[in-house]
């Protein structure tokens, strides 16, 4: 049996740390560039559009959200794209020099690669290349917490990844970096691979399809409870967790980074006024997010398109909250949504705190402007400003949606009773002498003509 040295400690096991942890500090370690080269249109086509500075800032954002060590943005303009290398020649090589110089382990950019792009300009620079899907990916693989997500994640990576082979997936190198970035020396295995990736990805889906049986079954569960469905949807980093954790006092968490939030998350809360509900938190929205993610991260939508009433939570103290409302407003009619019915979709005006005095009272004006059925919000899900009213109109709007009902109950009816609240919602409550109860009760619409039948004699209110 060995011992210790005379005198001295007993050996202790080295700790290990997690893998979450290691690839923080991989990430930490590695130095950075990331590229924004961006087209140069005319000036009727950029209306809509953010600016090329706000673009290149989002990007390191991203990075950011990873904890890669970001030594330099730069922004490249572009009169057209090169099919080889998406940049021209001379920027090519004048990146080569600035590689070298600072000694850059990674270059992001922040646009759409082919893989014969990557290819080349990884060949190139002599290092590590991902762009912006395959930035946002990795994101996706940290942030995941639930089965459903990671699943949605490795199948989105996978279906990615499928064109970028460079050999090697059954030797698991990890070459390129990254959440998956596969890569090594040699093709003679890619149809393999290819093979390996397709049985893999057709299990996934299996394994989806299974958990989405459950969610469903989950969500039907939630629609036998007569509460509302109100969920939160908006640009990533809006605020839409902060809000989450002021609505309900969770501890989602909530971070000034994007895509802190991934996973859906549902809590069932009473609002001032004693409506119950159900509120959902939701992935937030990003720009040019690409059309796999998209696909693969509907399921996690699924709350936000059968919702009663959508919260769009806008970060108006962001310069471009403009262009990210649009394309919010473009994801939600791609789900089927209309943006504009203001009946079911609230705008939330978040990050008031922010702003100036002037710049606020400028807010609360141009909401003034708009018709009161679509007037936004301003609050600060920070300081709880605007809260108030935030929960008043989501209770007007409930209230508007679903049908209220008067009726009395006679003495000793208790199987009425528990009837109206497993089926509906019991909004006043009054006890007379004789033992009878006058009820105010609101219902959902799928359960009117079943109370009706039961109670007869209950007058509809508000007519």
């Amino acid at each position: 049996m060995a011992r210790a040295g005379r005198g001295g400690p007993s050996e202790t096991p080295p700790v290990t740390k997690p893998l979450d942890e290691i690839e923080r500090d991989i990430a930490a370690k590695t130095r950075a560039y990331v590229v924004g080269p961006y087209v140069q249109r005319g000036a009727a086509s950029l209306a809509n559009q953010r600016s090329f500075a706000a673009r290149l800032d989002e990007a390191v954002g991203l990075a950011a959200a990873i904890d890669l060590t970001v030594i330099e943005p730069i922004q490249v303009l572009l009169s057209a794209l090169r099919p080889a290398t998406y940049l021209g020649k001379g920027k090519v090589e004048e990146l080569v020099e600035r590689i070298r110089i600072d000694e850059i382990g990674l270059v992001v950019m922040d646009c759409a690669l082919s893989p014969v792009q990557q290819r080349n300009l990884e060949k190139a620079f002599g290092c590590k290349v991902i762009d912006r899907t395959g930035l946002i990916l990795e994101i996706f693989g940290r942030r995941a917490r639930t089965r459903e997500g990671a699943l949605q994640v490795e199948l989105a990576h996978l279906n990615y990844q499928k064109s970028r082979l460079v050999r090697s997936w059954t030797h698991l190198e990890r070459q390129r970096g990254g959440f998956g970035f596969l890569g090594g020396p040699g093709e003679t295995q890619i149809e393999a691979d290819r093979r390996i990736i397709q049985e893999r990805m057709t299990k996934i889906e299996r394994d989806l399809e299974a958990v989405k049986r459950t969610r469903s079954l989950h969500r039907a569960s939630r629609k036998r409870v007569p509460y509302p469905v109100v969920a939160l949807v908006g640009y990533t980093n809006a605020g839409k967790s902060t809000l989450f954790n002021r609505l309900t006092s969770a501890e989602v968490l909530a971070q000034d980074m994007l895509f802190a939030t991934l996973d859906p998350t549902a809590r069932a809360i009473k609002l001032p006024h004693g409506a119950r509900i159900m509120l959902s938190d939701t992935v937030g929205f990003i720009s040019d997010l690409p059309t796999q993610l998209v696909a693969a991260f509907r399921a996690t939508l699924e709350d936000a398109i059968e919702a009663d009433v959508l919260l769009h939570v806008r970060d108006v103290a962001h310069d471009d909250t403009q262009a990210q409302a649009a394309d919010v407003q473009g994801i939600l009619r791609d789900l089927g949504i209309d943006p504009d019915d203001g009946q079911r979709v609230l705008e939330v005006w978040n990050k008031s705190d922010l702003l100036s005095d002037e710049e606020r009272e400028r807010q609360y004006g141009l909401a003034a402007l708009k018709p009161e059925v679509s007037r936004p919000v301003l609050v600060s899900a920070l300081t709880g400003e605007g809260v108030p009213t935030l929960c008043d109109a989501i209770e007007s709007r409930i209230a508007r949606s679903r049908p209220v009902y008067h009726l009395r109950l006679e003495p000793g009816d208790g199987k009425s009773l528990a009837w109206l609240h497993a089926n509906g919602e019991i909004l006043e409550r009054e006890d007379a002498e004789d033992g009878s109860l006058s009820l105010t009760v609101r219902l959902p619409p799928e359960r009117e003509g079943a109370f009706g039948a039961r109670f007869p004699k209950a007058e509809r209110q508000g007519r």
